[in-house]
C-alpha cells in the first residue's frame, strides 16, 4: 500500500475578503475524516491584509487620507456600528479599496477588494497564465505569499499543494503561486481545482495546457479526487458533508460578524435557464439530505462561529426552505431563491423570517413575460410583485437581479423592465443590473452569429450579433441614460455596497 501524502490547500487572492472559502472547509473536513494530514491557508485574506499594511506613496489627497486611516477603516468594517450608517460605510470601503489600488500599481496590477487584473496579462489566455507563473516575483502579492508559504513549508513540507481557483479574479495570482512553488520546491505535487478550473475543463477539446506546471487538474467536487491522490480512506467518510472552519481565523475577515458560507446542494434544481452556465456545462443537481444539513448547521452554530449563514446554492429548493422553517439553523441567514408561489404565501414567508432569514436574492431578470419564456426561466411574471410585497411585509430584504441584452430582449422589453422596477420600487431593497454574457458553448451560441468576447483559449463567453440590434453598447447607454435616471431606482442602486455587493447587503439597514 502506497504511503499516505500530506496536503496544503490554498485559497489565492483575489475574492471578496468578507468570509472564509466554503470549498476548502468542505475539502478539509472530508480529507481529515479520511485520515489525511491536511492543512489550509486562506491567502486571499492574508495577502490582502499584508498589502494593506504596506506603506504607500500617496500622490493625491484621497490616497493620503485613505492610507492614514487604513487601520481605523479596517477595524470599522469589522464592527457592526459602521453598517448602521450607509454613507460612512461606503466611505470606509472606498478608502480601503483606494489603498489596495495604489499599492498594486507598482506591480502593473489593478487590485481591488473584488478583483485582480494585470495591464500585461490576461487570465483567459493560457500562455499569459504560464507567464504569470514564470514571472511570479512581479505579482503584487509576491512579497506576502513568499513569506507565508515559506512559513508553512518550514513547519512541514507538504507532498501536495492544492490551489482552489473559483473566480477569474484569482487566476493570475494562483498561477504566480504555482510558479513560485514549482521553482523553489520542485518536489511538491501541484493540483488545481475549483469552479473556474471546472468550467475550463468543460470547454470542448480541452487538454491541460499547463503540463509541467500543474500536475493535476480537478473538475467538480474535489473530495474523492484529493482523497485518492493523498491515499486516504474514503470509507471513513460520513454520509453528510462536514465543514472544517478551524483553519480560518475569526475576526480577520471584513465583516461585522463571523460568516459561515454553506452549500445545501451542488448544481441547480431548475437548470433550464438558457443564460445559465450550469446548463451549458451540463451540471448535475446533487442535493444533500436535509436532516444531515440541519445537523451540520446546528453544529457550526453551536461552535459560535456563525453570526450569519450565507447559502451559496444557485437556488435554495422549496423542499429545503420548508424544512428550514421547522428546523432553524440557529443564526441569521440569506441566499438565492427562485420566485415561486411559496413566496406569495404570508405564513410561509413569515416562517422564513422566524427561522432567521434576513435577505433573499431573487432573479427577476426581465419585466417582459415573452423574454422570460424565451429564457426558459419558468416564472410567471405576475408572481414576482406578490412575492416582493410579501417579503417586504414580513421584513425580509429583497436583492433583485435584472439581466439586459439577452437575445430575446429589445428596447421595448427593456423599457417594460424599467416600468416593472418603477412600479415595485418600494418593495425592492437592492438591485443588481447585469449585461448578458453569452456562454460560449451554450445552445444559443450555436444559433447566433458570434465573435470573440475575450481573446483567449480559455474564454468562457462569446460576443454575439444581436438579432434585433440590441447590442451591448446600446444596452449600456439605456442603463446609464434611461433606466438609472428615475429617483426611485437611483435610491435603490445607492443602497448597494460597493465591491462587496450582496455579501454585505445583509448587514446594512435597508432604505426601502
Amino acid at each position: 500500500m502506497a504511503a499516505q501524502k500530506s496536503i496544503l490547500l490554498i485559497y489565492p487572492p483575489v475574492s471578496k475578503p468578507c468570509e472564509p472559502p466554503a470549498g476548502l472547509a468542505l475539502l478539509s473536513g472530508a480529507l481529515k475524516a479520511s485520515g489525511v494530514d491536511c492543512r489550509v491557508a486562506d491567502l486571499n485574506m492574508a495577502c490582502m491584509g499584508d498589502l494593506l499594511s504596506e506603506p504607500v506613496t500617496a500622490s493625491d489627497t484621497w490616497s493620503h487620507r485613505a492610507a492614514g486611516g487604513i487601520k481605523t477603516n479596517l477595524a470599522a468594517l469589522r464592527s457592526p456600528a459602521l453598517y448602521e450608517n450607509l454613507d460612512r460605510y461606503k466611505r470606509a470601503v472606498m478608502d480601503v479599496n483606494r489603498v489596495l489600488h495604489v499599492a498594486g500599481q507598482g506591480s502593473n496590477a489593478i487590485v481591488s477588494l473584488s478583483n485582480y487584473t494585470s495591464k500585461d496579462l490576461s487570465p483567459v489566455r493560457s500562455a499569459d497564465l504560464l507567464r504569470a507563473a514564470e514571472q511570479f516575483e512581479e505579482n503584487a502579492f509576491f512579497f506576502s505569499f513568499e513569506r507565508r508559504l515559506t512559513g508553512f513549508f518550514s513547519v512541514k513540507l507538504p507532498d501536495i499543494v492544492g490551489l482552489s481557483v473559483n473566480f477569474m479574479s484569482q487566476a493570475l495570482c494562483a498561477f504566480a503561486m504555482a510558479g513560485y512553488i514549482r521553482k523553489r520546491f520542485p518536489e511538491i505535487q501541484i493540483v488545481m481545482g475549483g469552479g473556474l478550473i471546472t468550467s475550463w475543463m468543460q470547454i470542448p477539446g480541452f487538454a491541460n495546457p499547463f503540463a509541467g506546471l500543474i500536475d493535476e487538474l480537478v473538475s467538480g467536487p474535489g473530495e474523492a479526487a484529493l482523497i485518492a491522490l493523498c491515499g486516504g480512506d474514503a470509507g471513513r467518510l460520513t454520509a453528510g458533508a462536514v465543514y472544517d472552519y478551524s483553519w480560518f481565523p475569526e475576526g480577520e475577515y471584513l465583516s461585522p460578524v463571523p460568516v459561515i458560507p454553506f452549500i445545501t446542494a451542488r448544481g441547480c434544481y431548475w437548470r433550464k435557464c438558457r443564460f445559465c452556465p450550469e446548463r451549458a456545462e451540463g451540471g448535475v443537481y446533487q442535493p444533500q439530505p436535509v436532516q444531515d444539513l440541519s445537523g451540520e448547521l446546528n453544529r457550526l452554530a453551536g461552535q459560535g462561529r456563525s453570526g450569519l449563514i450565507h447559502f451559496l446554492d444557485n437556488a435554495l429548493s422549496p423542499k429545503f426552505l420548508k424544512y428550514f422553517i421547522s428546523n432553524p439553523p440557529g443564526a441569521p441567514w440569506y441566499g438565492f431563491v427562485r420566485i415561486t408561489e411559496h413566496l406569495t404565501d404570508m405564513d410561509f414567508v413569515r416562517g422564513l423570517k422566524k427561522s432567521g432569514c434576513v435577505m433573499l436574492k431573487l432573479g427577476v431578470e426581465s419585466g417582459d413575460q415573452k423574454v422570460l419564456d424565451a429564457l426558459e426561466k419558468g416564472m410567471d411574471l405576475s408572481t414576482a410583485p406578490k412575492a416582493l410585497r410579501t417579503l417586504k411585509a414580513a421584513g425580509i430584504d429583497a436583492y433583485v437581479y435584472l439581466l439586459f441584452g439577452t437575445p430575446a430582449e429589445d428596447i421595448g422589453s427593456a423599457r417594460k423592465t424599467l416600468d416593472f422596477t418603477l412600479k415595485h420600487a418600494d418593495a425592492i431593497d437592492f438591485l443588481n443590473l447585469a449585461v448578458f454574457n453569452l456562454p460560449a458553448y451554450s445552445d444559443d451560441a450555436r444559433s447566433l452569429e458570434t465573435l470573440d468576447f475575450y481573446e483567449g483559449d480559455l474564454s468562457l463567453y462569446r460576443e454575439f450579433i444581436h438579432p434585433m440590434g440590441w447590442n451591448r453598447d446600446r444596452v449600456r447607454q439605456f442603463l446609464a441614460k434611461e433606466f438609472t435616471r428615475p429617483s426611485p431606482i437611483r435610491r435603490i442602486i445607492g443602497n448597494d455596497p460597493p465591491f462587496f455587493t450582496s455579501n454585505h447587503a445583509a448587514f446594512l439597514v435597508s432604505k426601502g
